[in-house]
Protein backbone atom coordinates (compact mmCIF):
# COMPACT_ATOMS: atom_id res chain seq x y z
CA UNK A 1 0.00 0.00 0.00
CA UNK A 2 1.51 3.30 -1.12
CA UNK A 3 1.80 6.07 1.63
CA UNK A 4 1.92 9.30 1.03
CA UNK A 5 3.70 11.99 3.60
CA UNK A 6 1.54 14.36 5.20
CA UNK A 7 1.09 17.93 4.11
CA UNK A 8 1.63 20.92 6.17
CA UNK A 9 -2.34 21.35 6.45
CA UNK A 10 -2.66 17.77 7.90
CA UNK A 11 -3.21 17.29 11.68
CA UNK A 12 -0.63 15.40 13.45
CA UNK A 13 -2.78 13.81 15.57
CA UNK A 14 -6.60 12.18 16.07
CA UNK A 15 -7.86 10.92 18.73
CA UNK A 16 -5.01 10.43 20.58
CA UNK A 17 -3.19 8.75 17.36
CA UNK A 18 -0.16 9.84 16.04
CA UNK A 19 -0.77 10.71 12.26
CA UNK A 20 1.92 8.86 10.40
CA UNK A 21 0.93 9.44 6.14
CA UNK A 22 -2.07 9.41 3.74
CA UNK A 23 -3.56 6.59 2.95
CA UNK A 24 -5.88 7.46 0.50
CA UNK A 25 -8.56 10.28 0.05
CA UNK A 26 -11.97 10.44 -1.50
CA UNK A 27 -14.36 13.47 -2.16
CA UNK A 28 -16.02 13.29 1.53
CA UNK A 29 -13.07 12.67 3.35
CA UNK A 30 -9.04 11.84 4.06
CA UNK A 31 -7.44 8.50 5.16
CA UNK A 32 -4.43 7.99 7.24
CA UNK A 33 -2.55 5.83 8.49
CA UNK A 34 -2.23 6.77 12.78
CA UNK A 35 -0.71 4.86 15.30
CA UNK A 36 -1.98 4.56 18.91
CA UNK A 37 -0.40 5.58 22.12
CA UNK A 38 0.31 1.83 22.71
CA UNK A 39 1.93 0.74 18.85
CA UNK A 40 -1.49 -0.54 17.57
CA UNK A 41 -1.54 0.66 13.64
CA UNK A 42 -4.70 2.21 12.39
CA UNK A 43 -6.56 3.38 9.76
CA UNK A 44 -7.92 6.88 10.63
CA UNK A 45 -10.98 8.31 8.41
CA UNK A 46 -11.58 11.88 8.25
CA UNK A 47 -14.51 14.23 6.96
CA UNK A 48 -13.08 16.58 5.24
CA UNK A 49 -13.65 20.56 7.04
CA UNK A 50 -15.10 21.66 3.91
CA UNK A 51 -18.06 19.13 3.72
CA UNK A 52 -18.83 18.50 7.29
CA UNK A 53 -22.48 19.45 7.80
CA UNK A 54 -25.72 18.14 9.72
CA UNK A 55 -25.89 15.57 6.87
CA UNK A 56 -22.55 14.33 6.71
CA UNK A 57 -22.21 13.91 10.69
CA UNK A 58 -25.71 12.18 9.87
CA UNK A 59 -24.35 9.77 7.63
CA UNK A 60 -20.76 9.71 9.44
CA UNK A 61 -22.35 8.99 12.71
CA UNK A 62 -24.29 5.81 10.66
CA UNK A 63 -21.08 4.44 9.62
CA UNK A 64 -19.82 4.29 12.88
CA UNK A 65 -23.34 2.76 14.24
CA UNK A 66 -22.93 0.41 11.79
CA UNK A 67 -19.35 -0.87 12.13
CA UNK A 68 -20.06 -1.34 15.88
CA UNK A 69 -22.75 -4.18 15.22
CA UNK A 70 -20.26 -5.42 12.69
CA UNK A 71 -17.75 -8.53 13.38
CA UNK A 72 -16.14 -11.17 11.44
CA UNK A 73 -12.27 -12.12 10.64
CA UNK A 74 -12.47 -10.39 7.14
CA UNK A 75 -14.18 -7.36 8.08
CA UNK A 76 -12.00 -4.70 8.83
CA UNK A 77 -12.54 -3.79 12.95
CA UNK A 78 -13.64 -0.99 14.18
CA UNK A 79 -10.99 0.33 16.94
CA UNK A 80 -11.94 4.12 18.06
CA UNK A 81 -14.23 6.62 16.70
CA UNK A 82 -15.83 9.97 17.89
CA UNK A 83 -18.73 11.54 15.38
CA UNK A 84 -19.46 14.67 17.36
CA UNK A 85 -15.66 15.57 16.94
CA UNK A 86 -14.40 18.29 14.75
CA UNK A 87 -13.32 17.27 12.62
CA UNK A 88 -15.59 13.72 12.80
CA UNK A 89 -12.81 10.43 12.96
CA UNK A 90 -13.02 7.21 13.00
CA UNK A 91 -10.18 4.47 13.28
CA UNK A 92 -10.29 0.83 11.75
CA UNK A 93 -7.78 -1.89 11.96
CA UNK A 94 -5.23 -1.46 9.49
CA UNK A 95 -4.58 -3.67 7.14
CA UNK A 96 -0.71 -3.82 5.25
CA UNK A 97 -1.30 -4.80 1.20
CA UNK A 98 -2.60 -3.91 -1.87
CA UNK A 99 -6.50 -3.46 -2.16
CA UNK A 100 -7.81 -5.76 -5.21
CA UNK A 101 -7.81 -3.63 -7.70
CA UNK A 102 -4.15 -2.48 -7.56
CA UNK A 103 -2.85 -6.01 -7.46
CA UNK A 104 -4.76 -6.54 -10.98
CA UNK A 105 -3.27 -3.73 -12.36
CA UNK A 106 0.51 -4.47 -11.21
CA UNK A 107 0.49 -8.65 -11.63
CA UNK A 108 -2.40 -9.03 -13.71
CA UNK A 109 -5.54 -11.59 -13.13
CA UNK A 110 -5.70 -14.31 -10.56
CA UNK A 111 -5.80 -18.26 -11.51
CA UNK A 112 -8.77 -19.74 -11.49
CA UNK A 113 -7.77 -22.20 -7.83
CA UNK A 114 -7.00 -18.34 -6.33
CA UNK A 115 -9.80 -16.53 -7.82
CA UNK A 116 -12.54 -19.28 -6.39
CA UNK A 117 -10.92 -19.08 -3.01
CA UNK A 118 -11.17 -15.41 -3.12
CA UNK A 119 -14.96 -15.70 -3.78
CA UNK A 120 -15.56 -18.23 -1.21
CA UNK A 121 -13.76 -16.28 1.22
CA UNK A 122 -15.72 -12.88 0.35
CA UNK A 123 -19.23 -14.74 0.12
CA UNK A 124 -18.72 -16.36 3.34
CA UNK A 125 -17.69 -12.47 4.80
CA UNK A 126 -21.08 -11.23 3.23
CA UNK A 127 -23.17 -13.87 4.62
CA UNK A 128 -21.83 -13.01 8.69
CA UNK A 129 -22.72 -9.23 7.44
CA UNK A 130 -26.16 -10.38 6.03
CA UNK A 131 -26.79 -12.11 8.99
CA UNK A 132 -26.70 -9.12 11.08
CA UNK A 133 -29.48 -7.60 9.09
CA UNK A 134 -26.75 -5.55 6.71
CA UNK A 135 -26.18 -4.94 3.28
CA UNK A 136 -22.60 -3.72 2.27
CA UNK A 137 -24.24 -1.86 -1.21
CA UNK A 138 -20.40 -0.79 -2.10
CA UNK A 139 -18.53 -3.53 -2.46
CA UNK A 140 -15.85 -3.66 -5.33
CA UNK A 141 -12.05 -4.11 -5.82
CA UNK A 142 -10.50 -1.19 -4.51
CA UNK A 143 -12.69 -2.50 -1.23
CA UNK A 144 -10.87 -5.63 -0.53
CA UNK A 145 -7.66 -5.33 0.97
CA UNK A 146 -4.98 -8.04 0.45
CA UNK A 147 -3.58 -8.53 3.54
CA UNK A 148 -0.85 -10.58 4.91
CA UNK A 149 -3.77 -13.00 6.61
CA UNK A 150 -5.84 -13.18 4.23
CA UNK A 151 -8.21 -11.04 2.00
CA UNK A 152 -10.85 -8.17 4.25
CA UNK A 153 -13.49 -6.02 2.97
CA UNK A 154 -13.20 -2.62 4.09
CA UNK A 155 -15.95 0.90 4.05
CA UNK A 156 -19.47 0.80 5.34
CA UNK A 157 -20.15 4.31 4.61
CA UNK A 158 -22.90 3.09 2.60
CA UNK A 159 -24.07 -0.20 4.12
CA UNK A 160 -27.81 0.02 5.38
CA UNK A 161 -29.87 -2.65 6.81
CA UNK A 162 -31.76 -5.00 4.76
CA UNK A 163 -35.30 -4.60 3.63
CA UNK A 164 -35.08 -1.08 5.07
CA UNK A 165 -36.17 1.97 2.89
CA UNK A 166 -34.69 3.95 5.48
CA UNK A 167 -31.93 5.61 3.77
CA UNK A 168 -30.06 9.25 3.76
CA UNK A 169 -30.20 9.96 0.40
CA UNK A 170 -32.38 12.07 -1.35
CA UNK A 171 -35.45 11.19 -3.67
CA UNK A 172 -34.25 9.45 -7.15
CA UNK A 173 -30.33 9.77 -5.95
CA UNK A 174 -28.04 6.79 -6.89
CA UNK A 175 -25.51 6.52 -4.77
CA UNK A 176 -22.52 3.66 -5.08
CA UNK A 177 -20.02 2.33 -8.12
CA UNK A 178 -21.95 2.07 -11.12
CA UNK A 179 -19.91 -0.57 -12.79
CA UNK A 180 -20.39 -3.04 -9.55
CA UNK A 181 -23.42 -2.18 -8.62
CA UNK A 182 -26.78 -4.27 -9.77
CA UNK A 183 -29.84 -2.86 -12.00
CA UNK A 184 -31.99 -2.20 -9.21
CA UNK A 185 -29.70 -0.27 -7.55
CA UNK A 186 -28.93 1.55 -10.53
CA UNK A 187 -32.71 2.21 -10.75
CA UNK A 188 -32.82 3.46 -7.28
CA UNK A 189 -35.15 0.90 -6.26
CA UNK A 190 -36.02 0.73 -2.57
CA UNK A 191 -35.49 -0.92 0.04
CA UNK A 192 -32.59 -2.97 -1.24
CA UNK A 193 -31.35 -6.64 -0.32
CA UNK A 194 -28.87 -8.79 0.14
CA UNK A 195 -29.25 -9.56 -3.42
CA UNK A 196 -26.94 -6.74 -4.26
CA UNK A 197 -24.30 -8.05 -2.84
CA UNK A 198 -24.34 -11.29 -4.80
CA UNK A 199 -24.06 -8.97 -8.06
CA UNK A 200 -21.38 -7.43 -6.50
CA UNK A 201 -19.19 -9.97 -5.38
CA UNK A 202 -19.62 -11.72 -8.59
CA UNK A 203 -18.71 -8.26 -10.47
CA UNK A 204 -15.56 -8.50 -7.86
CA UNK A 205 -14.67 -11.90 -8.37
CA UNK A 206 -15.00 -11.15 -12.40
CA UNK A 207 -12.26 -8.73 -12.40
CA UNK A 208 -10.05 -11.27 -10.30
CA UNK A 209 -9.87 -13.56 -13.12
CA UNK A 210 -10.08 -11.32 -16.23
CA UNK A 211 -8.76 -8.12 -15.08
CA UNK A 212 -12.33 -6.09 -16.52
CA UNK A 213 -15.22 -5.69 -14.89
CA UNK A 214 -19.65 -6.51 -16.11
CA UNK A 215 -19.75 -3.27 -18.18
CA UNK A 216 -17.52 -0.84 -19.44
CA UNK A 217 -18.13 3.01 -20.88
CA UNK A 218 -16.27 5.96 -21.14
CA UNK A 219 -19.55 8.03 -20.30
CA UNK A 220 -21.47 7.54 -17.11
CA UNK A 221 -24.52 7.30 -18.92
CA UNK A 222 -24.15 4.75 -21.15
CA UNK A 223 -23.23 3.38 -18.61
CA UNK A 224 -26.15 2.90 -16.56
CA UNK A 225 -27.79 2.27 -19.67
CA UNK A 226 -25.59 -0.95 -19.94
CA UNK A 227 -26.28 -1.46 -16.21
CA UNK A 228 -30.24 -1.50 -16.47
CA UNK A 229 -30.77 -2.80 -19.95
CA UNK A 230 -31.87 -6.37 -19.74
CA UNK A 231 -31.02 -6.99 -23.03
CA UNK A 232 -27.24 -6.27 -22.61
CA UNK A 233 -25.31 -9.19 -21.05
CA UNK A 234 -22.20 -8.72 -18.99
CA UNK A 235 -18.85 -9.27 -20.82
CA UNK A 236 -17.10 -12.66 -19.47
CA UNK A 237 -14.75 -12.45 -21.62
CA UNK A 238 -11.46 -13.29 -20.06
CA UNK A 239 -13.28 -15.68 -17.19
CA UNK A 240 -11.96 -19.30 -17.42
CA UNK A 241 -14.42 -21.32 -18.45
CA UNK A 242 -14.79 -23.32 -14.93
CA UNK A 243 -16.27 -19.96 -13.40
CA UNK A 244 -18.41 -18.84 -16.13
CA UNK A 245 -21.12 -20.86 -14.88
CA UNK A 246 -21.46 -19.38 -11.53
CA UNK A 247 -20.14 -15.63 -12.95
CA UNK A 248 -23.22 -15.45 -15.10
CA UNK A 249 -25.65 -16.38 -12.13
CA UNK A 250 -24.29 -13.71 -9.63
CA UNK A 251 -24.46 -11.24 -12.40
CA UNK A 252 -28.05 -12.25 -13.28
CA UNK A 253 -30.16 -9.05 -14.20
CA UNK A 254 -33.23 -9.89 -11.61
CA UNK A 255 -32.39 -10.11 -8.27
CA UNK A 256 -34.42 -13.35 -7.46
CA UNK A 257 -32.73 -15.15 -10.31
CA UNK A 258 -28.50 -14.90 -8.20
CA UNK A 259 -27.25 -17.90 -5.91
CA UNK A 260 -27.89 -17.31 -2.51
CA UNK A 261 -24.05 -16.76 -0.77
CA UNK A 262 -24.11 -20.24 0.53
CA UNK A 263 -24.42 -21.54 -2.74
CA UNK A 264 -21.59 -19.48 -4.05
CA UNK A 265 -19.16 -20.64 -1.41
CA UNK A 266 -20.39 -24.55 -2.60
CA UNK A 267 -19.43 -23.50 -6.22
CA UNK A 268 -16.33 -21.68 -5.54
CA UNK A 269 -15.17 -25.26 -3.30
CA UNK A 270 -16.20 -27.51 -6.28
CA UNK A 271 -13.67 -25.38 -8.60
CA UNK A 272 -10.90 -25.82 -6.18
CA UNK A 273 -11.76 -29.56 -5.74
CA UNK A 274 -11.83 -30.43 -9.63
CA UNK A 275 -8.09 -29.39 -9.29
CA UNK A 276 -6.91 -31.45 -6.62
CA UNK A 277 -6.57 -29.01 -3.80
CA UNK A 278 -8.48 -28.48 -0.25
CA UNK A 279 -10.11 -25.00 0.31
CA UNK A 280 -7.68 -24.16 2.88
CA UNK A 281 -4.64 -25.28 0.62
CA UNK A 282 -6.43 -22.50 -1.94
CA UNK A 283 -6.78 -20.31 0.32
CA UNK A 284 -3.13 -20.26 1.72
CA UNK A 285 -1.74 -20.02 -1.67
CA UNK A 286 -3.74 -16.79 -2.17
CA UNK A 287 -2.57 -15.27 0.51
CA UNK A 288 1.00 -16.39 -0.32
CA UNK A 289 0.10 -14.85 -3.91
CA UNK A 290 -1.23 -11.45 -2.59
CA UNK A 291 0.24 -10.41 0.17
CA UNK A 292 4.10 -9.15 0.48
CA UNK A 293 5.00 -7.54 3.51
CA UNK A 294 6.19 -4.29 2.61
CA UNK A 295 6.95 -3.03 6.54
CA UNK A 296 5.80 0.38 5.67
CA UNK A 297 5.41 1.51 9.41
CA UNK A 298 9.27 0.79 10.12
CA UNK A 299 10.33 2.98 7.46
CA UNK A 300 7.90 5.58 8.84
CA UNK A 301 8.67 5.99 12.02
CA UNK A 302 12.44 7.31 13.27
CA UNK A 303 15.03 4.70 13.05
CA UNK A 304 16.70 4.15 17.21
CA UNK A 305 20.36 2.95 16.66
CA UNK A 306 21.38 0.76 19.42
CA UNK A 307 24.13 0.92 21.61
CA UNK A 308 27.49 -0.58 20.26
CA UNK A 309 28.91 -3.45 21.83
CA UNK A 310 31.79 -3.44 24.15
CA UNK A 311 35.08 -4.46 21.75
CA UNK A 312 37.29 -4.21 25.13
CA UNK A 313 38.43 -7.49 25.62
CA UNK A 314 38.01 -9.13 29.07
CA UNK A 315 40.94 -10.34 31.01
CA UNK A 316 40.60 -13.84 31.99
CA UNK A 317 42.85 -15.36 34.60
CA UNK A 318 44.07 -18.82 33.45
CA UNK A 319 42.58 -18.72 30.34
CA UNK A 320 44.71 -19.07 27.42
CA UNK A 321 42.19 -16.85 25.14
CA UNK A 322 39.67 -14.44 25.33
CA UNK A 323 37.30 -13.84 22.98
CA UNK A 324 34.65 -10.79 21.96
CA UNK A 325 31.27 -12.00 22.02
CA UNK A 326 30.00 -10.14 18.30
CA UNK A 327 25.92 -10.38 17.63
CA UNK A 328 25.44 -11.14 13.88
CA UNK A 329 23.34 -8.79 11.92
CA UNK A 330 20.01 -9.91 11.47
CA UNK A 331 19.07 -10.68 8.25
CA UNK A 332 16.19 -9.42 6.05
CA UNK A 333 12.84 -10.83 6.39
CA UNK A 334 12.25 -12.75 3.52
CA UNK A 335 9.44 -11.95 1.16
CA UNK A 336 6.82 -14.96 0.27
CA UNK A 337 7.02 -15.51 -3.33
CA UNK A 338 4.00 -14.53 -5.65
CA UNK A 339 3.43 -17.72 -7.32
CA UNK A 340 3.12 -21.03 -5.85
CA UNK A 341 6.09 -23.34 -5.70
CA UNK A 342 6.32 -26.43 -7.69
CA UNK A 343 5.13 -29.53 -6.65
CA UNK A 344 7.52 -32.30 -5.38
CA UNK A 345 8.44 -35.60 -7.99
CA UNK A 346 5.90 -38.40 -7.07
CA UNK A 347 8.15 -41.05 -5.32
CA UNK A 348 7.25 -44.74 -5.52
CA UNK A 349 6.20 -46.63 -2.77
CA UNK A 350 9.06 -48.69 -0.91
CA UNK A 351 8.18 -51.46 1.23
CA UNK A 352 10.70 -51.85 4.36
CA UNK A 353 11.89 -55.07 6.09
CA UNK A 354 12.19 -54.85 9.65
CA UNK A 355 15.53 -53.07 10.10
CA UNK A 356 19.12 -54.50 11.10
CA UNK A 357 21.00 -52.08 13.27
CA UNK A 358 24.55 -54.47 11.98
CA UNK A 359 23.76 -53.76 8.57
CA UNK A 360 22.90 -50.99 5.75
CA UNK A 361 19.18 -50.79 5.43
CA UNK A 362 17.68 -52.68 2.75
CA UNK A 363 14.60 -50.78 0.54
CA UNK A 364 12.90 -53.10 -1.83
CA UNK A 365 11.10 -50.48 -4.54
CA UNK A 366 7.96 -50.97 -6.51
CA UNK A 367 9.59 -53.08 -9.34
CA UNK A 368 10.98 -55.61 -6.78
CA UNK A 369 14.75 -54.33 -7.04
CA UNK A 370 16.96 -53.86 -3.98
CA UNK A 371 19.27 -51.43 -3.00
CA UNK A 372 21.00 -50.64 0.24
CA UNK A 373 20.64 -47.30 1.88
CA UNK A 374 24.08 -45.56 2.94
CA UNK A 375 23.50 -45.71 7.22
CA UNK A 376 24.04 -42.07 7.98
CA UNK A 377 27.13 -41.52 10.28
CA UNK A 378 26.57 -40.83 13.65
CA UNK A 379 28.74 -39.73 16.68
CA UNK A 380 30.93 -41.73 18.85
CA UNK A 381 28.92 -43.85 21.50
CA UNK A 382 29.59 -41.39 24.57
CA UNK A 383 29.31 -37.94 22.62
CA UNK A 384 32.60 -37.02 24.27
CA UNK A 385 33.09 -34.01 21.63
CA UNK A 386 29.81 -33.15 22.37
CA UNK A 387 30.91 -33.39 26.52
CA UNK A 388 33.92 -31.76 25.96
CA UNK A 389 32.95 -28.77 24.36
CA UNK A 390 29.90 -28.55 27.22
CA UNK A 391 32.33 -28.95 30.17
CA UNK A 392 34.60 -25.74 28.32
CA UNK A 393 31.66 -23.91 27.88
CA UNK A 394 31.04 -24.33 32.00
CA UNK A 395 34.29 -23.22 32.63
CA UNK A 396 34.60 -20.23 30.43
CA UNK A 397 30.77 -19.38 32.02
CA UNK A 398 31.78 -19.63 35.58
CA UNK A 399 35.41 -17.45 34.57
CA UNK A 400 32.93 -14.65 33.26
CA UNK A 401 30.81 -14.30 36.61
CA UNK A 402 34.02 -14.65 38.65
CA UNK A 403 35.42 -11.93 36.92
CA UNK A 404 32.07 -9.93 37.11
CA UNK A 405 31.48 -10.19 40.34
CA UNK A 406 35.52 -9.30 41.49
CA UNK A 407 34.89 -5.63 39.36
CA UNK A 408 31.45 -5.12 40.10
CA UNK A 409 30.24 -1.74 42.13
CA UNK A 410 28.23 -3.40 44.04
Amino acid sequence: MHIAPLSPHDPVELGGYELLGRIGHGGMGQVYLGESPGGEPAAVKVIKPSVVDSETRQRFAQEVEILKTIWGARIAALLDADAEADPPWLATEYIEGLDLSRHVARHGPLPSLLVASLGATLAEALAIVHKQDLVHRDLKPANVLLGPNGPKIIDFGLAVFAESSVSLTAPNTVVGTPSCMPPEQARGDRPLTPAVDVYALGAVVLFAASGHLPYQAANIHVLFHQVTDPDTAPDLSGAPDELVPLLTAMLAHEAEDRPALSEVVQQCRAVIEAQGFKVAQARRRLTTHTAAPSHTLDSLLPTVVAPPLPTTPVDLPDAETATTAVLPATAPEPVPPLVDPPAPPSVSPVVRPPADPASPEPVMAADGSQASRPTPSRPARGGSVQRRHSTQARITAQRLREVYAAHSAF
